[in-house]
């Protein structure tokens, strides 16, 4: 429970937050992001984009042209915002361009109250099992300069990854399932839970926690407060499912069964074994590999639910798998999920 209490703070506060910044704002889970906070109507949203981007950005959001390697564009669209959402695509991590890190920076330097990193997935603040996923190094570069720094709070979105894009896109890869091919290959007996968001879950879910006061009004206000997550992770699911699972929707979308689907099972630790040594051979789908099958160790590390859900706080609403997958073929047939 947050220390800081709206009756302490001085004279013309607003309990809560207004002005929200976002990189990445016509991205996919930024697009999803975006679209939702002006759904909400409650927040004053800013998209902060390289000058040039022909980025698409949703109608309503104020555009602002930001140059990495001038600073002080980056400070100047900060000033008075009070959340910064940073959302970047595999493209501008790799492109050397360090944009996370001097997004942070700026917003410390512009006094900017709260910051989440771009870490939206498994839970970050499992380190061992992050550094297997290969994916632990940014977010603890992030979470470390954000506290270095020590303006702002960190605050991360954990939502396992992705069903659209893990359950359709380059299935045979992740979550196992190849539509295409109508292959299936279960890791183990395909039976270990993990939770997985939509796209959409994840922006109602900012949206609701933006919504949110941001400190508790005093010592007796037990309701949910931006402000109870400093520094901490705010971990949301559509569905805890295990292969199974998600093969029966496939089945029950697609209208097959069994018979039309050839079906193999893997051991898991051998199969991400593999897909380490694929990597470190130059392999790049090595890495998909790699970090979906670690997700599904039968040790609960995938499962969310573990730690305790921040749906019913956020008022997050139960969803329809079949209508989720049939989502994510929508989606992979436009394009919307290939590299």
């Amino acid at each position: 429970m947050s220390l800081r209490f709206a009756k302490n703070q001085a004279a013309g506060f607003v309990n809560r937050i207004q002005n929200v910044a976002i990189v990445g704002a016509g991205g996919n889970i930024g697009g999803s992001f975006a679209r939702h906070l002006l759904a909400g109507g409650r927040h004053q949203l800013t998209a902060l984009s390289r000058a040039g981007s022909q980025a698409a950005i949703p109608k309503g959001i104020r555009r602002v042209s930001i140059d990495y390697n001038d600073e002080s564009t980056l400070v100047d669209a900060l000033k008075g915002q009070d959340f910064l959402v940073i959302t970047l695509g595999v493209a501008a991590l790799m492109d050397g361009s360090n944009a996370e890190a001097k997004s942070i920076s700026a917003a410390a330097a512009a006094r900017v109250p709260y910051v989440m990193p771009n870490c939206y997935g498994p839970d970050p603040l499992n380190e061992p099992m992050t550094t297997q996923m290969g994916l632990a190094s940014r977010f603890l570069a992030a979470k470390g300069l954000v506290e270095k720094l020590g303006v702002s709070s960190w605050v991360a979105l954990s939502c396992g990854f992705w069903y659209e894009w893990s359950f359709v896109g380059e299935g045979r890869d992740r979550f196992g399932i190849d539509f295409e091919r109508r292959t299936v290959t279960f890791f183990g007996k395909g039976e270990e839970k993990i939770t997985t968001s939509t796209w959409d879950q994840c922006g109602r879910a900012l949206a609701a926690f933006l919504a949110l006061k941001r400190f508790p009004e005093d010592e007796n206000d037990k309701s949910p407060a931006v402000d109870n997550w400093a520094n901490k992770a705010v971990y949301i699911s559509s569905f805890r499912v295990n292969q199974k699972d998600l093969f029966e929707s496939a089945k029950r979308v697609t209208g097959t069964t069994d018979a039309d689907w050839k079906i193999e099972t893997v051991d898991t630790e051998e199969r991400y074994k593999a897909a380490v040594a694929a990597l470190q051979g130059g392999d790049r789908t090595g890495f998909s590999r790699m970090m979906y099958t670690r997700v599904f160790f039968p040790t609960g590390e995938g499962d969310n639910t573990r730690h305790g859900l921040a749906n019913a706080a956020l008022g997050l609403p139960e969803e329809n798998i079949d209508e989720s997958t049939k989502e994510g073929l929508r989606l992979h047939a436009t394009g919307v999920l290939s590299y």
